[in-house]
């Protein structure tokens, strides 16, 4: 898997006639998650290799290399909207453009997360004036009818999966402390039947690690045959070591959304609160928003709440800096399909510590170190460890982001991606060869 990290991006008339692909993402923002910042990405590194792209996306809209072509299919937008009479979004009657904005409404005011079907609606619709347009569809995880459509209209589609949101809801449910709102959070991620349904009827489908793929057989009933690995990739132009900015002893640094379970930041905070016994100035510094909920409460309950430093709204450049001077990072995720986080920490050559939740074992590898996942006082222990071991931290940082370099750049996601464009292309001539 080994690659040159100076070689150019390959052209794509090495392996295929440039095509033309339309990325369907139901919400692209890369402030939102992971999926938006494979959404930039990726398309970034397929315009390298001369694809026309264009991605159509609900809101908040994505950030996109000015080469490829942004198509907005707006949508009530609900979750961005002030809250009104008892905590729920009213729109005026005539902000209801059709029935889809009507049923995304209900389903929103019934407790369900209505956008990726109703984004689905909307883009089979779309897409009904326009079957000639493109050579392949690449869903971003919207998993929806309407990609159903769509192929049924004749044009090739291939799904992403980052990791099976099943995970998601089990993990939310569990670190749920009330009845009420564990049936809430059900209610919630009721999409997760059509998700299943269209995945298991769409092929081929990229999955971005070993373990997304294990966890699609078991939770989404797939069959492995039809899936491919494609490893994300880490955008090591921006994410770089910074010499001049002056590593710091005793900095601790985490990108992790404060009140998604998934992400395990409690269980970081509890073993800091462990390591601040003995390291009184060591220091905490958080990337996301801190709101009140499970997190803050343990800071308060910990009394720690002004010891731990919470930034947002950063540009990646920011962030980057931020891991330079960091004197370890720390993936503390209970479940992570692939671990941007961890691959960007590794590409600016700053030693981690990881958990071994999901596909964080698969991106570190040797060039980190792992402890069990929801163990402060392991986390604690190879903190410390390393924290005490200037040297380790060193041959660290140089082996990740050697590692990086050497496995997870974008311009080998994007020639692996179009190999998969090419199947799912041939699947569909041979359908329309056989149809009577």
């Amino acid at each position: 898997m080994a690659i040159d990290a100076q070689a150019p991006p390959i052209a794509v008339a090495a392996t295929a006639r440039p095509l033309r692909i339309l990325m369907p993402s139901y919400r692209s923002d890369p402030y939102t998650g992971g999926q938006g910042v494979y959404m930039r990405l990726v398309t970034s590194a397929l315009a390298d290799m001369g694809h026309t792209v264009h991605v159509v996306s609900g809101p908040p809209y994505p950030h996109l290399d000015p080469r490829v072509k942004l198509i907005e299919l707006p949508s009530l937008d609900l979750y961005a909207r002030p809250k009104g009479f008892i905590g729920l979004p009213w729109p005026k009657a005539s902000e209801f453009r059709d029935s889809i904005d009507v049923r995304e409404w209900l389903l929103h005011v019934s407790g369900a997360f209505g956008e990726p079907y109703t984004f689905g609606e909307r883009l089979a619709r779309w897409m009904e004036t326009r079957v000639g347009d493109y050579d392949v569809v690449h869903d971003n995880q919207t998993l929806c009818w309407g990609l159903l459509k769509i192929r049924a209209m004749g044009v090739p589609v291939a799904g992403t999966i980052h990791h099976p949101i099943t995970m998601d809801r089990r993990i939310a449910i569990d670190h749920a402390d009330k009845l009420s709102l564990k049936l809430l959070i059900a209610r919630w991620y009721s999409f997760l039947k059509m998700q299943k349904k269209v995945a298991r009827a769409l092929d081929p489908i990229i999955v971005v690690s070993e373990s997304t793929k294990r966890d699609v057989v078991t939770d989404f009933g797939l069959d492995p045959d039809r899936m491919v690995i494609v490893y994300h990739g880490i955008d090591a132009e921006t994410f770089r070591p910074y010499p001049n900015i002056a590593r710091k002893t005793n900095r601790l640094i985490a990108v992790a959304s404060a009140d998604v379970p998934l992400k395990g930041l409690i269980y970081l905070i509890r073993a800091y609160h462990l390591l601040l016994a003995t390291r009184p100035d060591l220091k905490l510094l958080v990337v996301g928003k801190l709101r009140e909920g499970q997190t803050s409460k343990l800071l308060d309950e910990l009394g720690i709440r002004d010891k731990v430093e919470f930034v947002s709204g950063l540009s990646s450049e920011q962030i980057a800096e931020l891991y330079a001077a960091a004197t370890i990072a720390v993936a503390p995720s209970v479940y992570e399909g692939f671990g941007f986080p961890t691959g960007e920490a590794m590409a600016c050559g700053v030693p981690v510590v990881v958990t071994d939740g999901g596909a964080l074992p698969e991106v570190v590898g040797d060039a980190g170190v792992i402890v069990p996942k929801q163990n402060p006082q392991a986390l604690a222990q190879a903190i410390g460890a390393l924290l005490d071991d200037p040297a380790r931290r060193a041959a660290l940082g140089e082996a990740g982001r050697r590692r990086i370099h050497n496995n997870f750049l974008w311009s080998r996601t994007a020639q692996d991606v179009t190999k998969v464009y090419l199947k799912a292309i041939d699947a569909n001539r041979r359908s329309q060869n056989t149809r009577p």
